[in-house]
């Protein structure tokens, strides 16, 4: 009962995170794409240049473009995956018709070009909530999906090209003003999206090779409080075989760790490398009250040996 109570109240969080995240993208849409003509890529893309050309509502027309597509993904993508586009892109249709309002409230800013950028902000925060709970909008991401899935041509390859379809329409529509400005809107999305859907607390790859490798990794785990993982490896010229210290760090840490190498063997080779995502203790889940006592005492110790 406690485990299907748990999963019963993470899907419930992820629902409510996709609920905000299609507001926050659909306020965006309304307070700043429609009252200065910019468009959106994918298959909503091709519902604003609808909207713009028949008055037709930009979510009611996702929904009726969405139908095919999705018909699609139930015969050949995951249900799983179907259900939660679904239910993303049905809330964020309606939010974006529901929110139309908006369009009066738009802030009178004499520059477009703020407008772009607080609009791509606002679009990519709201995706970036959602790409980060596992939801997704349908459209070209079924049919980048399914492509994928049967020619090994990747979804980011799909997307543009039909990205390409709509700025054209759009410069015989709009002209190539237009165009411009959401290009710029484009990277903004994409920069923020991905921002926000990988978190940004940023994670450190560091291996460090050296001959005092017990001593830095002692000091690793006492003062800086993190795990240190033994890799054994062999010189190809040498053949001389030693080991090899891993460390996955916030970035906060990296400078003691780099303070802590530096004293204990100046001359040693460390590579420290971005980290993506990062899972497990210390980083996602909680540490035990066990843990946290061991990193106390840890910390006790080396100021105790530091006042002697």
């Amino acid at each position: 009962p406690y485990r299907r109570q748990r999963q019963m109240c993470i899907r419930d969080s992820r629902y409510t995170m996709v609920v905000i995240g299609c507001l926050i993208t659909a306020s965006a849409i309304n307070l700043f794409y429609i009252p200065n003509m910019l468009l959106s890529g994918g298959i909503t893309g091709l519902g604003f240049l609808i909207y713009y050309l028949t008055g037709l509502p930009i979510g009611m027309m996702n929904i009726v473009l969405n139908i095919p597509l999705f018909y699609l993904a139930w015969k050949y993508m995951d249900k799983e995956y179907f259900f939660g586009s679904l239910a993303s892109m049905t809330f964020l249709s309606l939010a974006i018709d529901a929110l139309h309002f908006l369009t009066a409230y738009t802030p009178d800013v004499p520059e477009k070009m703020l407008s772009c950028i607080t609009g791509g902000v606002m679009y990519g925060i709201g995706m970036g909530i959602v790409y980060r709970v596992g939801g997704g909008t349908g459209g070209m991401d079924i049919v980048g999906g399914i492509i994928n899935k049967y020619y090994s041509i990747s979804q980011g390859t799909t997307n543009f090209i039909f990205n390409i379809f709509i700025m054209f329409c759009g410069t015989i529509a709009f002209g190539i003003e237009a165009v411009l400005y959401t290009m710029l809107t484009f990277f903004i999305v994409f920069k923020v999206t991905n921002s926000f859907a990988s978190g940004f607390d940023y994670k450190k790859n560091i291996i460090i090779i050296s001959e005092h490798y017990e001593e830095i990794a002692s000091g690793i785990i006492k003062i800086v409080g993190r795990g240190v993982t033994y890799l054994y490896g062999e010189g190809a010229y040498t053949h001389q075989q030693r080991k090899v210290l891993f460390v996955v760090a916030k970035l906060t840490q990296v400078a003691r760790i780099r303070q802590i190498v530096r004293k204990k063997d100046p001359g040693a080779f460390m590579i420290i490398t971005e980290a993506s995502d990062v899972f497990g203790r210390g980083f996602t889940s909680a540490p035990s009250g066990k843990h946290k006592q061991k990193k106390i005492f840890a910390l006790i110790n080396h100021y105790e040996e530091e006042g002697k």
